[in-house]
């Protein structure tokens, strides 16, 4: 999936356009640059296509990148981070995924 992951600031959300629907997870930064990702969304007419997966993969690109902290606070997220331990290394002070 090549699609561009863009940070849409004004309704604090990551979104992922494909297929002509938009896939988001919303975030709240606090100031000590910790970045909690709060709810994943996918449109039902994109399921099990594997866009949840992706938008996950480059939030979290993303966050590595620019020196975020994660804080999971979605479900989803911290499902991805069991399943994919390697991204533990993101995780803000106090957060643990078992």
């Amino acid at each position: 999936m090549d699609n561009t992951l863009h940070r849409n600031d004004e309704k604090r959300r990551f979104e992922l356009e494909v297929e002509g629907h938009t896939a988001f997870i919303e975030f709240i930064v606090d100031k000590d640059n910790n970045m909690y990702l709060t709810h994943t969304e996918v449109p039902t007419a994109l399921g099990g296509k594997g866009v949840g997966k992706s938008i996950v993969e480059k939030a979290l690109h993303y966050l590595k990148d620019n020196g975020y902290k994660l804080a999971p606070l979605c479900p989803f997220v911290a499902a991805y981070l069991k399943r994919n331990p390697e991204w533990k290394s993101l995780l803000a002070p106090g957060y643990n995924i078992g």
